[in-house]
């Protein structure tokens, strides 16, 4: 079993350690924190749990694998400090703000010998090899993907405030929050696209409230939406020379029709898991216990395509966080 560590102590962190316990390869037994209080707050639902604000002190504990769940423009020096202490990371997604970053990372996870994944837990869920292995023998023409949902930080802001999620400071934004799950589901079908572009509704900071997106193709596009002040409720699509293959959604997937030019539908066989982040926990647990280095260097590459779409599209927009300005 796996000794977790976990920096960041929102919701997310909650539920990155419900479904790793129920997966049964980790053990929470460290969390750190900038305040003490904060750490021990967010510990105290589970037992037997060193708490730290001292990054050091929390990155030379007797733990195999850490959890990063902190603002997004945090996550590169968290991360590449994790790996040189000897640390496996799994990053929350947007795992980086900048393409060099992710290369830095894998250099570093390279020369320490451990792993790093990127959380983004569509990209792991059986249900894309299901559609992928699906869409085998079929000429694609298109897609539709979207992730738009109301953000419950959307009151802070309305009132004045900014939000972690909406703050240039912290490399927030719609497309970095939630297109992101798009991006990744296109490339974990239909391999790495050849540009992107991107437009937005923006706030002064330049934060993108939602937009919409291509990914281009040689033989086709894939369009993004992406929303945090607004929600969607539309199914995704993917359009092929032979019918429509319609997904209820673009992470957790619960169905898959397929519905040929005549009306005629297959459904695939979809097992949605009981818990969002289970196969991604499990999947990661598994690579660090018995490695597969061909299938882990692709989850690098892919994760490598989907920053460098990142920023493109955010170049495209006119997205910048203050980094880099």
């Amino acid at each position: 079993m796996l000794k977790l560590g976990v920096i960041g102590t929102s919701a997310i962190s909650h539920h990155f350690i419900e479904a790793a316990h129920a997966s049964g390869e980790y053990q929470l037994v460290a969390v750190y924190s900038r305040k003490l209080e904060t750490a021990a707050t967010f510990a105290s639902r589970y037992q037997d749990i060193q708490l730290f604000e001292q990054l050091e002190d929390f990155l030379k504990s007797p733990f195999d694998v850490v959890y990063i769940a902190s603002p997004n423009s945090l996550h590169f020096v968290q991360a590449k400090a994790a790996l040189s202490f000897g640390k496996h990371v799994i990053l929350e997604k947007p795992a980086v703000t900048q393409p060099q970053e992710w290369l830095d990372l894998r250099q570093t996870a390279e020369k320490n010998h451990c792993f790093i994944f990127e959380a983004a837990r569509n990209y792991h869920e059986e249900a894309f090899t299901t559609i992928k292995n699906f869409l085998a023998d079929k000429q694609v023409l298109g897609a539709d993907f979207n992730y738009a949902k109301y953000s419950s930080k959307m009151p802070d802001l309305l009132a004045g405030h900014t939000p972690n999620v909406f703050s240039d400071r912290f490399a927030g934004g719609a497309l970095m929050d939630l297109g992101i799950y798009p991006i990744y589901a296109a490339i974990r079908l239909f391999g790495k696209a050849q540009d992107a572009t991107y437009q937005a509704q923006q706030l002064n900071n330049s934060i993108d409230l939602n937009g919409d997106g291509i990914l281009f193709y040689p033989d086709f596009q894939v369009h993004i939406k992406a929303g945090k002040n607004i929600t969607s409720n539309l199914p995704c699509e993917i359009y092929t020379a032979d019918g429509t293959l319609t997904l209820n959604t673009i992470e957790h997937v619960r169905s898959a029709i397929f519905t040929d030019h005549q009306g005629n539908q297959i459904q695939l066989p979809i097992q949605q898991a009981p818990h969002t982040m289970t196969e991604e926990a499990a999947t990661f647990a598994h690579m660090i216990q018995q490695p597969d280095q061909t299938l882990y260097q692709n989850w690098l590459d892919d994760a490598g395509s989907v920053h460098d779409l990142l920023y493109i599209m955010r170049q495209s927009a006119g997205i910048r966080f203050e980094a880099e300005k």
